[in-house]
């Protein structure tokens, strides 16, 4: 049977009964590559309901040779087809990146794609329009994985320069049609499209690769460019920095931040490129300590922070291990930010991760002048909401004090959940009245 767009979708070219449906049945069959994985009988329900990940335990068989970042489609039992996506040896063995018959190598595909995750950035950040068309340069997440229907692919733009960073073979393989479908998206406002994908791609793989520009239009020689989110300006450097330069999932949040920052000591934790230390600055903080053990970060945080004077209040930058410095720490302050890198990547370390999230949380307690105000955040993917949640009340019970909850914090909306992939939703945070 031939039913799209919908599914179950039957290659059987000799069985069609007109030359209309025949004519269709071979065009997908052409689509479909000659990686074939066929499914346990009910394991096909999950991408039935759109999740993207196919599991090697949900695999029946598998027809030909699969190496990984091979395209393959999967098959439900009785071989109806369900989708196309990229193979992998592993827990995760098929990435989907259609749910039905596609040409995965055909640039139009890619723009469709793409422009659709871009009609979805308008609607959500309506700045977005006025950047490209002659405004203030901004800074937006176009493609966030699962939740734009590309898993394994990131794509981040910082004015005019998008910034890919693949996270599977496959995609990696791809991303020349991935330029491609850039530049005819983004149009004349797209400068350069840098791969900045090593970091984050399988290590051996990763061996025979390296980052560097997949294109650039005629002139363009900057690794780096000044951004300017809600008024607050930041230099982000894609080459050298962490990531694809900046992160951008905090933007609300830092926004939330400088509502509570006028007047105020604020401690900024694991600062980074001192995102919120800029926005607590420009909101009038009295005082604010940035912290984070790479000496690195601090000299470039202490650069955003010059970026947006003058400001009337002052700014240190101090590159130590934050727990120490929380321990030692000879002042309390008003607002206390504490956002670490991920503790866990892999439910094995979530114990770990979840008693490191309870002493970084406690000390920053211990930290917050009474009737203060804590930020508190995750980005470990396998601490959900609700376990997050519960260390931090741990935390509070540990130091002893009382604590209120203010807001509960999320990523930003150019950083889309799929209702059927609720692991997508990774950044959690809190905000909390300390007595």
């Amino acid at each position: 049977m031939v039913k799209y767009p919908g599914r179950f979708i039957h290659l059987n070219v000799s069985a069609a009964k007109n030359a209309q449906k025949r004519e269709f049945a071979a065009l997908i069959f052409l689509m479909t590559p000659t990686i074939r994985v066929f499914l346990r009988s009910g394991k096909e329900i999950p991408v039935l309901r759109f999740h993207p990940w196919v599991f090697s335990g949900a695999i029946a068989r598998t027809e030909g040779q699969p190496e990984d970042g091979d395209l393959a489609s999967v098959h439900d039992k009785a071989g109806n087809l369900l989708g196309i996506g990229h193979f992998h040896h592993g827990s995760i063995a098929v990435r989907l990146i259609s749910f039905g018959p596609a040409d995965l190598n055909a640039v139009d595909f890619w723009t469709d794609k793409l422009q659709t995750a871009y009609y979805a950035r308008q609607a959500a950040l309506p700045q977005i329009s006025d950047a490209l068309n002659g405004g203030a340069p901004t800074a937006f997440r176009l493609v966030h994985g699962e939740g734009d229907g590309l898993s394994g692919l990131i794509v981040d733009v910082y004015a005019g320069t998008a910034v890919v960073q693949c996270h599977s073979i496959g995609m990696h393989r791809q991303r020349d049609l991935i330029s491609k479908a850039l530049q005819a998206v983004l149009g004349a406002q797209l400068q350069a499209v840098y791969d900045k994908s090593v970091e984050s791609l399988p290590p051996k793989y990763a061996e025979g690769q390296q980052n560097g520009y997949l294109w650039r239009a005629e002139g363009h020689t900057e690794d780096s460019t000044v951004i300017n989110e809600n008024g607050v300006q930041f230099r982000v450097d894609w080459v050298n920095g962490q990531k694809t330069g900046f992160f951008l999932d905090q933007r609300e949040n830092r926004l939330l931040l400088a509502q509570y920052a006028p007047g105020k000591s604020v401690l900024n934790a694991f600062c980074y490129t001192g995102g919120f230390s800029c926005y607590a600055l420009q909101a009038g903080a009295a005082l604010v300590h940035s912290v984070d053990i790479s000496p690195k970060a601090i000299a470039l945080c202490n650069e955003n922070t010059a970026l947006n004077a003058p400001y009337e209040g002052t700014h240190e930058g101090y590159a130590e291990d934050v727990l120490k410095f929380l321990k030692n720490a000879e002042q309390d302050y008003e607002v206390v930010i504490i956002d670490p890198p991920a503790y866990a990547k892999s439910l094995d370390k979530r114990h770990n991760a979840v008693q490191g999230y309870k002493r970084l949380n406690a000390e920053a307690l211990r930290r917050v002048a009474p009737g203060g105000i804590m930020f508190t955040f995750s980005c470990s993917q396998v601490v959900d909401r609700e376990l997050f949640y519960h260390t931090v009340a741990a935390a509070a019970m540990e130091v002893g004090r009382p604590v209120r909850v203010l807001h509960h914090l999320s990523q930003s909306p150019d950083h889309p959940v799929s209702l059927f992939h609720p692991e997508g939703s990774y950044l959690k945070g809190l905000v909390l009245y300390v007595e």
